[in-house]
């Protein structure tokens, strides 16, 4: 088996500093002094720092932009030495964890310092931000810090990510050549009488041979006809004659997610279940037309929702017909009614109409774009436009 030809990982260090001058420019504008990190792909996306050891909980980690300068970075001391491979040149540290003061001295000192220009202080706070530190501590730092006030800083981090460098779309470019590879495969080896749960391993081993890093989103749903959910599964269930499977996967190269599915049927299925992928096809294609500069998200739902109300959808539980895409699964704005975020060329963007075409029946269909300046480019390889039939 080979594996899909894939570019250099990391970036080089103007990446960083242009995403910083970047964001020293929209502080500027808003009269902001500094912005406090402290998720993962923040962090990443300002230091190139990447490790799995987010996934331990139990230590916090920070990241300060300030109005002028590099970035200065407020970590354990386990994460020095990787830290110190980045860009960054101000590492301060503490021997965590050390839950009397995990940090929060550190930090807020550090605050202080800068925030005097304006005296205000940016955190991300808004739709698809979190804090990853206790909130005794945010408290703490609250108390330490009052002086300073802390304003909204969402809107920066959410318009500097939303629109990727070519050395990013190069990344999630891998990421969905990859997985297109893999669905492309999958018929080979799937087939009745296996599990939802043994296609999907046989898929997740076979993304992985491929040269993905991982696959930490794969989902697996299937029933006679359609299927019901597109967030559980896989399960032990036995694919039957007449089923339809979905997998759905967010697999990621150097840090950066695909996020697209692809729907099979096993053996002959019923019309209802063919006319639906049709429907969600042509859906699809729309909102790939759709997609240019100056259209906004709330349009891109608009063309695609004409076309599955036509096809005679009873409804969408998603709630939306795509998302941004990037570091993580979903990423900023959503393709739905009333968001009017205006596309702009780099922006990554997945296409994913669904609907219940009948009670307990779902089609859903979904693809990766990059907005151009004129058409827009497909990153996922397109789907076969007839519901594919293995056996």
């Amino acid at each position: 088996m080979s594996t899909v030809a894939i570019t250099a990982r990391g970036f080089p260090e103007n990446e960083y500093a242009e995403r910083t001058r970047r964001a020293q420019e929209l502080m500027a504008a808003s009269r902001v002094d500094a912005i406090l990190l402290s998720t993962e792909p923040e962090v990443r996306y300002f230091s190139g720092f990447h490790t799995q050891f987010w996934e331990s909980p139990s230590r916090p980690w920070f990241l300060v932009v300030p109005r002028e300068g590099k970035p200065i970075a407020v970590i354990p001391e386990i994460g020095v030495a990787g830290m110190q491979q980045t860009w960054l040149e101000d590492i301060r540290s503490w021997p965590a964890p050390r839950p009397e003061d995990d940090g929060v001295s550190l930090v807020s000192r550090l605050l202080c310092d800068i925030c005097k220009v304006h005296g205000r202080l940016g955190m991300p706070m808004g739709h698809e931000t979190n804090l990853r530190m206790p909130l005794t501590d945010f408290h703490r730092l609250r108390d330490a810090t009052g002086h300073i006030d802390l304003v909204d800083g969402s809107d920066i981090t959410h318009r500097l990510r939303a629109v990727k460098s070519e050395a990013e779309i190069d990344k999630i470019r891998n990421a969905c050549e990859i997985a297109s590879a893999g669905f492309e495969h999958l018929p080979t080896y799937a087939s009745t009488g296996q599990t939802e749960r043994e296609i999907c391993r046989q898929f997740r081993i076979d993304l992985l041979r491929r040269g993905a890093d991982t696959s930490p989103y794969l989902i697996g749903a299937s029933g006679y006809g359609g299927y019901d959910n597109i967030i559980m599964g896989p399960t032990d269930r036995t694919l039957l004659a007449g089923d339809v499977l979905i997998i759905d996967t967010g697999t990621t190269y150097d840090g950066y997610f695909c996020d697209f599915d692809r729907n099979f049927s096993f053996g002959d299925t019923t019309d209802g279940a063919r006319r639906a992928y049709d429907v969600v096809f042509r859906a699809t294609e729309a909102g790939i037309d759709k997609a240019r500069p100056g259209a906004t998200h709330a349009q891109l739902y608009e063309a695609m929702w004409a076309i599955l109300e036509q096809g005679g959808a009873l409804g969408n539980a998603v709630g939306r017909l795509g998302h941004g895409l990037g570091m993580q699964l979903t990423e900023g704005a959503s393709n739905m009614p009333g968001d009017d975020t205006v596309l702009a060329p780099g922006m990554v963007l997945t296409i994913e109409p669904g609907m219940t075409f009948a009670p307990g029946k779902m089609m859903v269909h979904e693809e990766n774009i990059v907005i151009r300046d004129g058409p827009a480019e497909l990153l996922s390889r397109r789907a076969a436009p007839e519901l594919p039939c293995m056996g």
